[in-house]
């Protein structure tokens, strides 16, 4: 376990006076005796009573009675927990309002919508550091890190002491591996404000990166020493708990992060990899589905979940092709999706499905540039379905690729090559002697 008690435990203190200052503003509204200030304390109240319509009533009179308290923007976006809820808002027609819709849009992951807000904005705010930083995040959203990383530069070039979400650059150089650029962004946070969150957290990763997780850990900690509620550090924290096989510290790390913001896809995920680890497919499944119903895109997730129902317990093979096909669909870079659809046809026994997804994987890892066993697999199958299939030139070419290779599956396209031999009447035969090792 984390902590049960001190500055990382979970807290029971409840405040005695909310029923009186609920009692008193109530009072001051029905009076129309409260200002757009003390509406916003009374959203609060009523957010911590629990009573979140009647907050987020009160919070959007205070928004359009005093549109730039940016604070109370924040709190009814809390509150905004699906699209059902954010449309059926009465909010004036404000500039603000664009801002706040940018934003709970990313807290929805609806990452488009949120990019095309804030380039909207960008346009008439166009040196805002802010409005950068959030396109920035959208994109990290949508995985297209070479345009974060671009950005997050351009900041630092204007705002060479900017921490505030740098964090998430740091994600970006961790994920790319960029060991000299995340040294260089930690040192320069430390320079700058070492006591901040994101500060520990961009430490954090640098050891991570480096492998020393321990040491990865103490900064997590000491982010959550400074802000309990800083929800990246629990999930980064509970990841380096699974490099470190502690599983049970890594689960309460991430239930921590889950409690913090439940539409936080990273925990959902990181709680179905821990359960893996156990060796609990059933319940990881049922965590890796709730991580990919908030972030669809990510084709990670749809791995994750195909390789739970490959597992021993389900093997659920049908619905492990589905989400393969899914993961494919969604960009898989890590190039694990194809693959596996192909052998998973081959054991079904559907060949043609297999040979189809052995073709996509061999283009891709062409494209790619990429060498390995893969490869051989691939042209081992559609050379041997070809021949089965009596469309031997296919098959020739897949041999004769297979030729270049000097293991075992030369031999074996060199006796296909002979049986296709035999097996053609009328065609010209192949000299297969001519092809030297």
């Amino acid at each position: 376990m984390i902590e049960l008690e001190g500055p990382l435990g979970k807290s029971d203190a409840v405040n005695c006076e909310l029923v009186s200052l609920e009692r008193e503003l109530s009072s001051l509204c029905k009076n129309s005796m409260i200002d757009p200030f003390g509406l916003y304390l009374y959203g609060l109240v009523l957010k911590e009573k629990g009573n979140e319509n009647l907050a987020r009533k009160v919070l959007v009179e205070s928004v359009n009675s005093y549109p730039w308290n940016w604070s109370a923007w924040l709190e009814l976006q809390s509150l905004c927990t699906t699209v059902d809820i954010l449309n059926s808002l009465n909010l004036s027609n404000h500039w603000m309002k664009e801002f706040f819709l940018a934003s709970v849009y990313q807290e929805l992951r609806m990452h488009n919508e949120s990019l095309s807000k804030h380039e909207n904005l960008l346009g008439t705010f166009t040196f805002s550091n802010y409005i950068q930083a959030q396109i920035a995040k959208a994109q990290y959203s949508l995985r297209e890190f070479e345009q974060v990383e671009v950005i997050f530069e351009d900041l630092l070039r204007n705002d060479p002491y900017r921490v505030e979400d740098m964090d998430t650059y740091s994600n970006v150089l961790y994920t790319k591996e960029c060991f000299s650029a995340l040294s260089y962004l930690a040192h320069r946070v430390i320079m700058t404000n070492k006591y901040r969150p994101e500060s520990c957290c961009i430490i954090g990763n640098y050891y991570s990166l480096k492998g020393q997780h321990e040491k990865s850990v103490i900064y997590f900690r000491r982010a959550l020493k400074l802000n309990k509620n800083y929800l990246s550090a629990w999930t980064l924290m509970g990841h380096e708990y699974v490099e470190m096989k502690n599983t049970p510290a890594a689960v309460d790390a991430y239930r921590r992060a889950v409690d913090i913001n439940p539409r936080d896809y990273r925990a959902w995920y990181g709680l179905g990899q821990a359960y893996e680890m156990m060796g609990m497919p059933h319940y990881a499944l049922h965590y890796f589905q709730k991580s990919v119903f908030f972030q669809p895109i990510d084709s990670r997730l749809w791995i994750a979940i195909a390789q739970c129902y490959e597992s021993e317990q389900l093997h659920m093979l049908e619905e492990a092709i589905k989400c393969y096909q899914r993961a494919a669909n969604c960009n898989d870079t890590e190039a694990i999706a194809l693959h596996r659809l192909a052998k998973l046809h081959r054991e079904l026994g559907q060949p043609e499905e297999a040979a189809f997804y052995y073709r996509k994987d061999l283009e891709r890892m062409e494209a790619e540039e990429r060498e390995g066993p893969n490869i051989v697999e691939a042209l081992m199958f559609l050379a041997t379905h070809y021949k089965a299939q009596k469309r031997f030139e296919e098959a020739e070419v897949y041999c004769t690729r297979l030729l270049d290779y000097t293991g075992p599956e030369r031999e074996t396209a060199k006796s296909l090559l002979r049986g296709m031999r035999i097996a053609q009447s009328g065609f010209p035969s192949m000299d297969i002697e001519h092809f030297h090792p």
